[in-house]
């Protein structure tokens, strides 16, 4: 009887994205205390629920969310399909009409989407992405095509979350890197959030009446501004170019003598790291103080296989 509740509340989260507390109490007859139990044990089977109070209120489930793809077989669409079609066939129920739509609507959805524009195309999913980055983007796009607000949930860097209501102006890709550059309600500036850290995305309902701006005005230095740089110079095997020319460009890489070199400014954070990833066929000619952790680093990793 629980799982079957649990299950219907879920149904009714995912066809209206916001419900109270009072109405599945009354809908289910149970308390509400018991709907807030059952609410938890959806939140900690990995369902993106929040319960807010106030003028958005409610027990929400974020807009990104959507079955698993492997949640009905290709024979359990059909016969869904077929039950409801025959259902709004024989006796015209409109609701039952809307589930078909929703349905068919959310079978095409379970493919893959790219963007397509003119000559380009662009996979906006990572790599061993499930749906959801691809979700998340795909709404943060219909935000900025509808001037609708966002109310979203950000993990920065350090790991830190924090709820933002946000109006989304524009996408931007950089370095691989999505972003969308918005006006953020709690700062009361524009900021630039990378998309992959919206932990949860809803719509708030709302509209925002768009700010004159430039997209000149647009800083495209965010990735690095609050970053600490430092002065590399790298030798590199030619085992290696390949994959070193996507990460520092063509552009960057001479040959001087045998080898191939380069120096550049890069951010210290995460360079020892992705230094090691090359398994030593990149190696830190200056400064000796990188160099010093790239070795430290790599010893620290070869104790750990030591018998």
């Amino acid at each position: 009887m629980k799982y079957q509740t649990l299950m219907k509340i879920l149904a009714l989260l995912l066809s209206r994205k916001r419900v109270t507390a009072a109405e599945l109490a009354e809908r289910y007859d149970l308390s509400e205390r018991t709907i807030y139990r059952y609410i938890e044990d959806l939140t900690i089977a990995g369902i993106p629920l929040e319960v807010k109070r106030g003028r958005y209120g409610g027990i929400m489930l974020s807009d990104t969310y959507s079955l698993p793809a492997g949640y009905l077989t290709r024979e359990e669409y059909a016969a869904a399909r077929n039950a409801l079609q025959a259902w709004a066939d024989q006796a015209g129920d409109p609701a039952a009409v809307t589930a078909l739509s929703k349905l068919e609507s959310r079978q095409k959805s379970d493919r893959r989407e790219l963007s397509v524009c003119g000559n380009i195309i662009i996979d906006g999913g990572a790599w061993g992405d499930m749906g959801a980055f691809t979700a998340k983007l795909r709404s943060c796009e219909r935000a900025v095509d509808d001037g609708a607000c966002l109310d979203i949930d950000y993990i920065s860097r350090e790991g830190e979350h924090s709820r933002r209501i946000i109006d989304p102006y524009v996408l931007i890709l950089k370095r691989n890197v999505w972003y969308v550059y918005a006006f953020c309600h709690t700062k009361q500036s524009f900021r630039t959030f990378k998309i992959g850290r919206i932990k949860r995305l809803m719509f708030t309902g709302e509209h925002f009446e768009r700010k004159n701006i430039s997209k000149a005005d647009i800083p495209l230095n965010f990735s690095y501004s609050d970053e600490e740089m430092t002065e590399v110079t790298l030798e590199i095997a030619r085992t290696a170019l390949a994959d070193a020319e996507e990460w520092l460009g063509v552009d960057s890489i001479e040959p001087r003598g045998r080898a191939l070199t380069c120096t550049i400014k890069l951010p210290k954070e995460g360079l020892v790291n992705k230094i090691l990833s090359f398994g030593g066929a990149v190696k830190v000619m200056s400064p000796a103080s990188i160099a010093e952790e790239v070795k430290s680093a790599a010893a620290h990793i070869s104790g750990q296989y030591a018998e």
